[in-house]
């Protein structure tokens, strides 16, 4: 679980990492691209790789510096490799809902990694043979449906399917000898393609082709599948495009050195802080931010005000994913665990408190609770991205709508539920234009219910039965080529 016994912060499905680089060592690759990507999951991590004649698939719950060292790195060898971390929003966190997930076909094997959300799991689910219905994810859905299809090769599979498919979905899957990548009609989800040498690498986000020396070529259009072999990149596409890229990704998913449409992220963010203060002045002594996502927007705040900023919080910077479970003393301490004030800094002053977005507002009335403790004389709270009123079925783990602080209580109830003298988010369209993208080019459903993709209550995959099961760790799983 997470240590913050508050509250998470939104978690995005997962980020996905893919190569072919002959004569590289693309296990160590692939584990860079997710270390980059971390940030998207952080329950599991797996990585397939292929020689040309089996693939081999190790994965296991935890961060990926915990399921990858160096003997096992070395130990996987090939040309080819997909990586995975994942957060779960359909199935179970355990390892059999781990990524990548891997079915045998009858000419070799097949492995796929998944980043967003499927909406019409069921009625792909019917078309599995019996002996495959157990699937427990839509992800498996997917590979066990792109698996079963003896008479044709992977990607005659892959674009008599995915036109089928209804959701978010950035995906990137192997056989034996040739990757793929494939991102929704919508292109809810991110996905890039970058060129390393004489290879290619597609990735989450364009931080991890920086990580891995890889240079930018270009993002994946919706509606696009490419191949990926010794002939090079081949583009197919199965779906006409139609816009819709996360809104969410530019407040809080993406890192702030992503570039997302041609534009910086940080840059973004530090453009929201500005316009935020020109709509939601204050008069104060500093401007804080809460780290490390807040912190562009109060760059940008600080600027567009003239109020210094300041760090008058101190983040552990080893506070991640932990397996152990805190006592109810350490629950007590709450936000303590992860962020500490400076009371030199805050005492006497009024502060204008800057964070990304309020889900249910227990870490924010924490936060609040602690710098008030610490000598604040006023604190005024600052939201870079308008009320999340609405749940998100494309990826992102919002809570649901009767969770949602913001769909049950009004700015000004919940201003008094987390005790600050004053409390004021972005407006929807200022946001907007902060990102240069236009408003129907992106999808805004978790603060204006405007949803893509039609969805019900019942949608994202969940009819499916969950397992009972614990986290063993087991031999990788392989495949070989008949």
């Amino acid at each position: 679980m997470d240590i913050d016994p508050l509250e998470r912060g939104p978690q995005d499905a997962c980020g996905v990492f893919g190569v072919w680089a002959p004569g590289e060592e693309v296990s160590k690759l692939t584990y860079f691209g997710l270390y980059a990507l971390q940030h998207r999951g952080q329950e599991s991590a797996g990585i397939a790789l292929s020689d040309g004649e089996r693939i081999v698939v190790y994965k296991d719950m935890g961060l990926v510096s915990q399921v990858f060292n160096e003997g096992i790195l070395d130990s996987l060898r090939g040309h080819l490799a997909i990586g995975h971390c994942r957060y779960s929003t359909t199935g179970s966190p355990v390892w059999e809902n781990a990524q990548p997930t891997f079915y045998t076909a009858r000419e070799g094997g097949l492995a796929l990694g998944h980043n967003g959300n499927l909406i019409n799991t069921p009625e792909l689910a019917a078309m599995l043979p019996s002996e495959r219905r157990g699937a427990t994810t839509d992800t498996e859905v997917l590979t066990s449906l792109l698996a079963d299809n003896p008479d044709r090769s992977t990607e005659e599979a892959a674009m008599e399917l995915l036109p089928q498919v209804q959701g978010a979905f950035s995906l990137v899957f192997m056989d034996e000898t040739t990757l793929y990548a494939a991102r929704d009609p919508q292109g809810i989800r991110p996905l890039v393609l970058g060129a390393l040498g004489d290879g290619w690498v597609v990735a989450s986000e364009t931080a991890a082709l920086d990580i891995v020396g890889a240079t930018m070529v270009r993002e994946i259009e919706p509606g696009e599948l490419l191949t990926i072999d010794e002939r090079g990149v081949r583009s197919s596409r199965f779906a006409p495009a139609a816009p819709k890229g996360c809104l969410f990704e530019y407040v809080y998913l993406a890192r702030p050195d992503t570039t997302i449409a041609g534009r910086n992220v940080n840059t973004t963010r530090v453009e929201v802080g500005r316009r935020l203060a020109r709509e939601a002045p204050v008069e104060a002594d500093l401007v804080i931010p809460v780290p490390e996502s807040g912190t562009p927007a109060a760059v940008g705040y600080a600027e567009g005000s003239g109020i210094p900023f300041a760090q008058g919080l101190v983040k552990n910077s080893y506070v991640g994913r932990t397996f152990i479970q805190p006592s109810q003393t350490l629950r007590q301490l709450g936000i303590r665990l992860k962020l500490n004030p400076l009371r030199d800094v805050i005492a006497g002053k009024r502060l204008v408190v800057v964070d990304d977005s309020i889900v249910r507002g227990n870490t924010q009335r924490a936060l609040v609770r602690m710098l008030r403790d610490a000598g604040a004389a006023e604190v005024h709270v600052r939201i870079s991205s308008p009320p999340v009123l609405w749940p998100c079925y494309y990826g992102i783990d919002f809570a649901t709508k009767q969770e949602l602080i913001a769909g049950n209580l009004s700015v000004d109830e919940i201003r008094a539920s987390i005790d600050a003298d004053s409390l004021a988010y972005i407006s929807l369209g200022e946001l907007v234009e902060a990102t240069t993208v236009p408003k129907d080019r992106l999808c805004r459903a978790c603060f204006d219910g405007e949803y893509p993709i039609e969805v019900d209550e019942g949608a994202r995959g969940k009819y499916l039965l969950e397992k009972n099961c614990g986290t063993p760790r087991t031999p990788p799983l392989v495949s070989g080529r008949k």
